[in-house]
């Protein structure tokens, strides 16, 4: 059936993170019938998921409900359901309990984990995208110190408070940086038999120095305000094999093995597997990590009404690709959406603007990195800056309070309240991680410098 028989006009959205939840907000009192549909049932403010992960937050602090965040617009469903296929020539999108049909369909399911072929490793290093991973993060993190505790022997009490992140973009400087404060402050007095000082925290970066797609400046800043901290930085350094507790480190020629039993991965996305849905089913064109290459109006070539935004959009503005952050997300939704608008007025839609709003990454109290148009800014100022946008960007009223009130008690206190080890299984008293022939030498301060994987990240 043809778009103009169908009336309302029917908009499906798939994906309720940024990208998606704005475009179903800006589509408010127009004259569409929208779903939003998402696995889960909830709206997830991932650039704060690191904080779960270090208890700093609860899941709830940075959550909201998709329903209640949509409640008062009349003409939005919402479906909390997974999208199993799509239908071009029928317009439907089939889900796993019903079929809908479309007259516009916005993908926005955004990207996970990329391991760069070794999926293996997902089991022994987490990553951080869902509240899951992030409370599986919090579980290691606390189960290695409460394992430390009760270790009476001293090098396998080492290895279980040696901590590797796995790359050196912004997820893996504030989770290292967080780690830091948690080890040499928070948790100073709360052990006995242990000095939680004595915690080695390592960055692991492949390129030549942290947050690489930053200034030169703001990395080298970067790089000092962890090294403050007590973070071993690592640069230029792949990591070559994860297995049982015992990381490999290759160098150039060198290789060495370090006893770490929590390994977290920061360190590289793939796209949904949504994207290769619609390049089987749309004819959509995908790129080296398999996010859709889509035209200057979102749209994927060939497929007119069918519009792909947020991280899985492989979108070139100017002669580059946008970057895959969630403020790009929300600036590709509103812009759909008031796309759409003018098209059922039968209007031609303003071509998209891409602006750039800067960067932004937290090392630890007092210390953060800003971009901001020609400005760069490092220590308190950008510290200050990170905390209130990212106060006003959280998506409902009560979360803004409730996150404000915390971080200005942990700010005082000095305290993380949401240390919670939550679905644990007691660790062991001897891990096998660090017995028999695998004793792994000890990897030297001057030597570790960076993560890979055997792919560049």
């Amino acid at each position: 059936m043809a778009q103009s028989q169908r009336s309302p006009h029917k908009v499906v959205i798939i994906g309720g993170g940024f990208g998606g939840l704005y475009a179903a907000q800006e589509l408010n009192h127009a004259a569409v019938e929208v779903t939003l549909i998402d696995k889960r049932n909830f709206h997830l403010f991932q650039p704060l998921l690191y904080q779960v992960a270090t208890g700093g937050l609860s899941p709830g602090d940075i959550s909201s409900p998709l329903r209640a965040v949509l409640s008062h617009q009349r003409n939005t469903k919402v479906l909390m359901d997974e999208v199993t296929d799509i239908d071009p020539v029928a317009q439907t999108v089939t889900l796993r309990h019903d079929t809908l049909p479309y007259d516009s369909l916005i993908v926005a399911t955004g990207v996970s984990h990329h391991y760069f072929g070794n999926e293996h490793w997902s089991e022994q290093a987490p990553g951080l995208k869902t509240i899951e991973d992030a409370l599986e993060m919090r579980r290691r993190i606390f189960l290695a110190f409460e394992a430390a505790e009760r270790e009476p022997d001293p090098v396998k009490r080492k290895a279980w408070l040696t901590f590797v992140v796995v790359g050196g973009g912004p997820t893996g400087v504030e989770l290292a940086g967080a780690l830091a404060e948690l080890a040499y402050g928070t948790l100073k007095a709360d052990f006995r038999s242990i000095d939680t000082s004595e915690a080695r925290i390592l960055i692991v970066e492949g390129m030549d120095r942290l947050l690489p797609p930053y200034p030169p400046d703001l990395s080298i800043q970067a790089e000092e305000a962890l090294a403050e901290l007590g973070v071993t930085i690592c640069t230029s350094t792949f990591v070559t094999s994860i297995d049982k507790g015992v990381v490999t480190f290759k160098q150039g020629d060198r290789t060495e093995d370090l006893a770490a039993r929590t390994v977290l991965w920061a360190a590289g996305v793939k796209a949904s597997a949504m994207g290769q849905v619609l390049a089987d089913r749309a004819g959509a064109t995908l790129d080296r990590v398999g996010r859709v290459m889509v035209d200057a109006d979102f749209a994927v070539p060939g497929q007119p009404n069918i519009y792909v935004i947020g991280d899985l959009a492989h979108y070139v503005y100017e002669g580059k690709p946008v970057p895959g952050t969630g403020a790009v997300a929300m600036q590709q939704g509103s812009y759909i959406a008031r796309a759409l608008r003018a098209k059922l007025k039968n209007k031609v839609p303003k071509p998209f603007k891409y602006f750039d709003a800067g960067s932004l990454a937290v090392i630890g109290r007092n210390a953060a990195v800003a971009r901001l148009g020609n400005f760069h800014f490092a220590g308190f100022p950008a510290w200050l800056i990170w905390v209130f946008i990212h106060i006003y960007y959280l998506v409902e009223f009560d979360n803004k309070l409730v996150v404000m009130i915390q971080w200005a008690w942990n700010y005082f206190t000095r305290k993380q309240g949401s240390r919670l080890i939550t679905g644990y299984v007691l660790p062991p008293v001897d891990p096998d991680s660090v017995e028999g022939d695998r004793s792994p030498e000890h990897i030297s301060e001057d030597t570790v410098t960076s993560e890979k994987s055997v792919v560049e990240v």
